[in-house]
């Protein structure tokens, strides 16, 4: 059956005209005179960081409204594509979301990508103030020889596919080696290896996509292997997640009991939730299990292990050179103490036969507009407590704002202290005068560009069936990008070396503007 939307609307019908998304926060509660007009604020990005800044917008202003653009048809961003099917009560904030979402002061606008469906700028002359928390929508390479191999893949992109992301619905691992390397040794590694091992039995309780399900009940993976540059001291991960792993049915733990050599005097001045963690990883290398353990683990038809102190090299490939077939790895050692810590190579390498590598050492943020100041060493819009550099009247929260760090309650005290600010300012005059049109120019902008938006509502009456049925019907629309006499345009969703976002936003500017009528005089 060919993918679709919504019931009463074919998906062949939902195709684009190409053609046819400071002080502390306890006090900072904002008084508005009565008499003031509608602030009109934009959002890029439903995630977590679009959510909670809108949340706080709405919360601590009675007039404000808030539209959230996001260039899926669907919302909350990592909170739904980024969380392991396994998890689902840290998807439980959707709740929160989804009252913030039917909001009579707050629209969703899913399908419109803004720097190509729409300009930083056209936004910027439609409300009153803009605010980017489009989170970090790319993952750092790894840049060694190989990577381009058949058979590696970004942990994003693998997160992406059994979540049921649009833009990774083909993916398509294949899955029928022996053993898997997962790069990084954070949670997303952890998450990842888990649902490589866990028994499909058990994940068929979750939202799981049914593509992804039927993958992993064909996986002949066995063992997985979770490398990191640095040591123990080092990981990224949390005990949950590194509890999880210990305690999965069908595997066992593999670790090599040298590399906790002298760790336990080392942990005493640490802080508390870092002291749990190594002690809990001590007991599983260097304790012998008992009984009941034991028999478990020997029974154990799959197994995990840590390999630390080892630095990707180059991924190998197999003698027709057509796929992947091992990783070289060097031997590290750490120089430097504390937070200064950093891993050189030895000079030693070793070869790890595999036919799946999965890089997860981090997130990045891509720029969305020449008009928009970014860094591309750090990743992130330059702000000072959320205002953008030499932008005024532009802000930005979440991951864009302070790089990829952190879990939700961070993203969540962030967005809000963002919100603050912008409500300052508008306090203080600092924002533009006079009514803004909002959404009113903005969606006739994007009708005349053959871009239609999906509202929350229209997302629900939808979603009410199962989550892993709709995600796995939802497809990114085919198509070029509506561009009157522009050039290609660049990967969607991929940062590009052009220094731009997913096309460049002159292309669309120069848009017909047809159909706009009296909405023309606003931005004048």
């Amino acid at each position: 059956m060919a993918p679709r939307c919504w019931r009463w609307w074919p998906w062949s019908s939902w195709t684009r005209t190409r053609l046819p998304p400071s002080r502390s926060i306890q006090n900072s509660g904002q008084h508005f005179s009565a008499q003031e007009q509608t602030p009109q604020i934009c959002v890029v990005g439903s995630g977590p960081a679009g959510f909670y800044t809108a949340q706080h917008l709405l919360k601590h202003h009675s007039r404000a409204h808030v539209d959230i653009y996001e260039k899926q048809l669907v919302p909350f961003g990592l909170v739904r594509f980024g969380v392991a099917p396994d998890h689902p009560e840290v998807k439980n904030v959707i709740n929160t979301f989804t009252q913030t979402a039917r909001s009579d002061r707050c629209a969703f606008y899913g399908n419109v990508e803004v720097g190509r469906d729409v300009t930083v700028q056209e936004l910027r002359d439609a409300y009153h103030a803009v605010v980017l928390s489009y989170g970090a929508e790319d993952h750092q390479a790894l840049d060694i020889p190989g990577e381009e191999l058949p058979g590696v893949f970004s942990a994003r992109a693998f997160v992406g596919w059994y979540n049921g992301l649009p833009e990774n619905r083909e993916l398509a691992p294949d899955l029928s080696c022996d053993t898997a390397v997962i790069l990084g040794q954070g949670n997303v590694a952890l998450d990842v290896a888990r649902i490589l091992l866990t028994p499909p039995d058990h994940l068929e309780k979750t939202d799981i996509t049914e593509a992804a399900l039927g993958a992993l009940r064909q996986s002949r993976v066995k063992t997985v292997w979770i490398v990191g540059r640095r040591g123990p001291l080092q990981v990224a991960f949390t005990i949950k997640e590194l509890r999880e792993m210990i305690q999965l049915p069908g595997t066992r733990p593999m670790l090599d009991p040298a590399d906790f050599l002298g760790l336990q005097d080392r942990i005493k001045e640490a802080a508390r939730p870092r002291k749990r963690l190594m002690e809990l990883l001590l007991r599983t290398a260097t304790e012998k299990p008992g009984v009941e353990e034991a028999a478990r683990r020997a029974s154990a038809s799959r197994a995990w292990g840590l390999r630390f102190f080892r630095s990707p090299q180059q991924v190998l490939p197999s003698p027709d050179g057509r796929r992947a077939a091992g990783i070289r790895l060097a031997v590290t050692r750490l120089e430097g103490i504390g937070e200064a810590t950093r891993a050189v190579p030895t000079g030693d390498v070793e070869d790890l036969p595999c036919g799946l590598v999965l890089s997860s050492i981090g997130y990045k943020s891509c720029p969305i507009d020449p008009s928009v100041p970014f860094d591309p060493k750090l990743g992130v819009v330059p702000n000072m407590e959320g205002r953008v550099v030499d932008v005024p009247g532009l802000y930005c929260s979440g991951w864009v704002k302070r790089g990829p760090t952190g879990v939700i309650t961070t993203t969540m005290t962030d967005s809000f202290l963002t919100g603050q600010i912008l409500l300052q300012d508008l306090k203080a005059g600092h924002l533009p005068s006079g009514p803004r049109p909002g959404s009113a120019f903005i969606k006739a902008l994007l009708d005349s560009r053959g871009v239609w938006p999906v509202s929350f509502s229209d997302w629900e009456k939808d979603a009410g069936e199962a989550p892993k049925t709709f995600v796995s019907r939802v497809a990114e629309p085919s198509g070029p990008p509506f561009s009157p006499g522009a050039a290609a345009p660049l990967g969607r969703g991929r940062c590009a070396d052009a220094g731009v976002g997913a096309r460049s936003p002159a292309t669309v500017a120069a848009g017909s503007r047809a159909g706009l009528g009296e909405l023309e005089p606003w931005l004048s």
